[in-house]
């Protein structure tokens, strides 16, 4: 594993050292996830369409879960449950 420091500007841009980013090319597309006080930086290209619909799980569950604290959220049964999740 490569380790490396840099800084943010004023205008939120990050440059990737030199020394980590001999395998990306210039207008490379990359995806930027964020956990807590994380950034993951992965290149699109290698993204597989597992990853992907992980990622829309994921955005879906936090979403719910936002709700759900804030009292929006319905009760129903296991079965009514399935029932719904299966229509998504």
């Amino acid at each position: 594993m490569d380790v490396a420091i840099t800084r943010m500007s004023t205008k939120g841009q990050i440059v990737i050292p030199n020394d980590l980013r001999s395998e990306f090319e210039v207008g490379e597309k990359l995806l930027v996830i964020r956990n807590e006080d994380q950034l993951i930086i992965k290149k699109a290209t290698k993204l597989d369409e597992s990853l992907k619909e992980d990622l829309e799980f994921a955005k879906r569950t936090e979403a719910a879960w936002k709700r759900y604290e804030k009292g929006e959220f319905t009760e129903m049964s296991a079965d009514d449950f399935l029932k719904k999740m299966k229509s998504w």
